[in-house]
């Protein structure tokens, strides 16, 4: 049925709140989860809203089969990502959940360190399988845990401190080579990312499944809010909450799946026309590939400078190890 499919990273340029509702606990305002796992996640439906309309927002011209186009045209938005009208049709553009791949915790040593674990690794190589790349082989990334890449910026005498907890490590070559993998296909390839692709090469970090989820439990942002009353000065009556945020430096991935477009009549096609099905889907990744822009805003409090992501696709070119 998908005759194209990409990864996607996203990467916080800033806190996002990506929220779930309001709920009874500690924190009013938390962030999207899994269920069974409780590693974050942000639902599909909001990242495709939020991939939308950054499109509609665009000022970017492309060339699609010959034909010049504006990236926020009308009818090429309705046939990538669907109608908002009465027209009763699919778009042919399918993305899944952004899953968790890399999450940012404070270290003694280096700042802070980037740590993922066997089950996040495991599930990203699947997905990697599933659009059509096995550069990770047959590596066991469970015998991997408590691993560091070598020449780590991070580790004292083969410990690592992350926030106030120490763990023992040990240098491993595939660490090193996951490391640097990552780094190659997460950052774009600019001078201005040096540094970043430089300290994931160093600075990641392999810890248990359990390890993990605590940290992204317990490691969020929660940001307390108020508001004032403008007369008297203080803060109004029930306006105090808590929100809870991804941090800066959080990197996410999600599956981007294309299809021709599902369209009845031809000439509704529009510049996506082609003589294949498998052409069609072509110029439908090649407009979402073109057109999307490197910087979008999920979740929450846009006007406050929160949510905003930076976005890597990788092509067919790229997704080899």
């Amino acid at each position: 049925m998908f005759k194209e499919k990409r990864i996607m990273f996203l990467i916080a340029e800033t806190p996002v709140h990506a929220g779930s509702g309001s709920e009874i606990g500690i924190v009013d305002l938390p962030i999207q989860r899994e269920k069974y796992t409780e590693y974050p996640k942000i639902e599909s439906s909001g990242l495709k809203g939020c991939l939308r309309e950054a499109f509609e927002n665009s000022l970017n011209e492309i060339e699609i089969n010959n034909q010049k186009i504006k990236a926020n045209d009308k009818k090429a938005i309705s046939v990538v990502f669907g109608p908002e009208g009465e027209e009763a049709h699919a778009g042919a553009i399918t993305i899944t959940d952004a899953k968790i791949l890399l999450f940012p915790v404070k270290s003694l040593k280096g700042v802070f360190a980037w740590i993922t674990c066997p089950m996040v690794l495991e599930r990203f190589k699947k997905d990697l399988e599933m659009v059509g790349v096995s550069c990770f082989g047959f590596y066991n990334f469970f015998a991997l845990q408590n691993t560091i890449p070598s020449s780590s910026n991070i580790a004292i005498s083969f410990k690592v401190v992350l926030e106030e907890y120490t763990f023992e490590v040990r240098e491993d070559e595939t660490t090193t080579k996951l490391a640097g993998y990552l780094a190659s296909k997460i950052f774009p390839p600019t001078q201005s990312h040096n540094f970043w692709r430089e300290k994931l090469k160093r600075d990641l970090v392999i810890l248990s499944d359990d390890d993990f989820r605590h940290f992204v439990k317990s490691s969020t942002e929660i940001i307390t809010r108020t508001k004032i009353d403008d007369v008297t000065g203080t803060v109004q009556s029930g306006a105090l909450w808590t929100e809870e945020y991804l941090p800066t430096d959080t990197i996410m991935y999600s599956i981007v799946m294309f299809t021709q477009p599902r369209v009845e009549e031809e000439e509704q096609k529009g510049i996506f026309k082609a003589g294949t099905p498998e052409e069609e889907a072509k110029s439908v990744a090649k407009f979402f590939e073109k057109a999307l822009p490197e910087i979008i805003q999920i979740g929450g409090n846009q006007t406050i400078g929160k949510g905003f992501m930076r976005v890597k696709l990788l092509g067919k070119s790229e997704t080899g190890g």
